[in-house]
């Protein structure tokens, strides 16, 4: 992986230099190829986790995805409150649009009890998602069910590595809901599941058929000392895990996640995002 990624910035590097020669560097340059490899065809979508811009409002977010040329956003409840009008969600859907981007779902939300489980789908009905990224306390999954069955709405329950008890990893979310309705899944959040000492390409092979979501991001280390980094500099085999996307036909989200320099993180977001798409037109 390193070396492939140090192969790829050379290039990228070498490019530019001859970008900035001019003239010169064009007499000596070969007639380029007319021919240009076909990009790969991925069945999934690039999107952004909203919790990215945590410490940003939604101006200022929409406009960074229309830069990156991102197209899908998870919506989380500070920029569009749980209490917001209809009128205020008809603007905020608005405001979206101008920009090119779709809210395709909801949280991550923690519910600790029915009454939170009860206001959280409602407000997704109101945005008018059909998709809640959720963490609920284990005790209310039959009540989650109940509610799944009520909306036909999917579930799709966020892990969280070794930071919190419940649901660390995949597997953790595949023992508690395999069950359940087939509705209820998970929200495969890659980087906590390494932190947990899982293989995130692994299990996504193992339980695609409940991954409803995925939170995209890369870490230093396969353990919970693992923090957060750059897409294509950390731990996660990110070739690998598009090719895995491919073979198990994954159509949902690839939301990046991006919890560095959370005070400033454009220019890490930025190369993330132009990582991501150049792994997924490549590998």
């Amino acid at each position: 992986m390193e070396k492939s990624r140090r192969t790829f910035l050379k290039k990228s590097l070498a490019g530019a230099i001859l970008l900035g020669t001019g003239g010169l560097a064009h007499a000596e340059l070969p007639e380029p190829t007319k021919s240009k490899a076909r990009k790969a065809v991925n069945p999934f979508h690039l999107g952004m986790a909203g919790f990215t811009f945590a410490k940003f409002d939604i101006d200022t977010t929409l406009k960074t995805l229309k830069r990156l040329g991102v197209h899908y956003l998870c919506i989380k409840d500070f920029h569009l409150p749980f209490n917001s009008t209809d009128e205020q969600i008809k603007a905020f859907h608005e405001k979206c649009a101008t920009h090119k981007v779709t809210g395709y779902a909801v949280g991550p939300i923690y519910m600790k009890s029915e009454a939170e489980i009860d206001r959280s789908f409602e407000y997704a009905k109101r945005v008018g998602v059909k998709t809640i990224v959720g963490v609920p306390n284990y005790e209310l999954l039959p009540y989650v069910d109940k509610k799944v069955k009520e909306y036909d709405f999917k579930y799709a329950i966020h892990l969280h590595g070794p930071d919190i008890k419940t649901y660390p990893d995949a597997t953790d979310v595949w023992e508690h809901t395999k069950d359940l309705d087939p509705r209820i899944g998970m929200c495969l959040d890659i980087g906590h599941d390494l932190r947990n000492g899982c293989d995130p390409v692994a299990d996504l092979k193992k339980y695609h058929t409940r991954v409803f979501d995925m939170h995209i991001k890369d870490v230093t280390d396969s353990t919970k000392a693992g923090h957060a980094i750059e897409l294509g500099r950390g731990k996660i085999d990110f070739p690998a895990l598009v090719k895995m996307m491919r073979k198990v036909k994954y159509t949902g989200m690839c939301s990046l996640e991006y919890e560095k320099d959370m005070s400033d993180p454009f220019m890490g977001i930025a190369e993330s995002i132009g990582y991501f798409k150049a792994v997924s037109d490549l590998s």
